[in-house]
């Protein structure tokens, strides 16, 4: 037995291009959920550069009135300075999460490089956007003193660092996988439906898998798409041994499925 190549394949979770080339269609739910996500994601990202600036322009520029010779920085700025980076952390970082869900509900193509790349990496980008400026302006601000400094510059960089590192998507999830695996479960298994665990990072064929059937965290099925929007990165790779588990045929072209399911996930 052969399974034809995926961009060969039938799906009710894609379309073909003129050309036959496979194409992930989120569903209009799908696709609502996601654009409310990225809504209220841009939404707290403005907050947060909104408050970079106030910090910037009030917060580190007080009234001279206020600068008491030889007492230095007001202290309840100084507070107030801390607080706000930590509000801008907390903003950045929830923002970038509801923006990474929403990719995994209605991702980019990746044959538009750059419309990918940003798509993916923009909570990273406004996580730096939201604190570079703001720390710069603190190492240079020339009425704290050099404790306050420390203090207040290392929580930003620490806050800037994990705020980044959150929006970065490490495995960015792109049209052409949720079609390509979509495809191939449809093939190997006769419908779009998989299993997987909370706790797991892949899905698997069927429940008697051994990977979901010894799992401690509760168990789901659904469409291919379903499972990627819960941030799984897709179909388990051990496909032969899964095939067998679940008691379906091993077609004789499994390593080639396999390869093709490696490089829809840019592998």
């Amino acid at each position: 037995m052969a399974t034809k190549k995926p961009s060969q394949a039938s799906s009710d979770s894609a379309t073909k291009t003129s050309k036959g080339s496979p194409i992930f269609t989120p569903t209009p739910e799908a696709r609502s959920s996601a654009n409310t996500k990225r809504i209220i994601a841009i939404v707290l990202w403005v907050i947060a550069i909104g408050l970079e600036a106030v910090a910037i322009f009030w917060l580190l520029r007080p009234p001279f009135d206020e600068l008491v010779e030889n007492q230095g920085f007001p202290q309840w700025r100084w507070y107030t300075l801390i607080g706000a980076l930590v509000v801008i952390g907390a903003l950045s970082i929830v923002g970038s999460l509801l923006w990474k869900q929403a990719n995994h509900l209605d991702p980019a193509s990746r044959k538009e490089t750059v419309r990918f790349f940003v798509q993916n990496q923009l909570g990273a980008i406004i996580a730096l956007v939201a604190f570079v400026p703001l720390i710069i302006v603190i190492f240079l601000n020339k009425d704290m003193d050099g404790k306050q400094k420390g203090i207040a510059g290392g929580v930003g960089i620490a806050l800037a660092l994990v705020a980044t590192l959150v929006g970065i998507d490490f495995k960015p999830l792109s049209q052409e996988q949720a079609a390509v695996e979509s495809q191939v479960v449809t093939q190997l298994v006769g419908e779009d439906n998989v299993w997987w665990s909370e706790g797991g990072n892949v899905v698997h064929l069927c429940q008697q898998a051994s990977d979901i059937a010894n799992a401690k965290t509760p168990i789901h099925n659904g469409t291919i798409a379903e499972a990627l929007a819960q941030g799984k990165e897709g179909i388990t790779l051990k496909l032969d041994t899964e095939l067998t588990q679940c008691d379906l045929p091993v077609p004789d072209n499994l390593t080639e499925i396999e390869a093709w399911v490696r490089e829809a996930r840019g592998k």
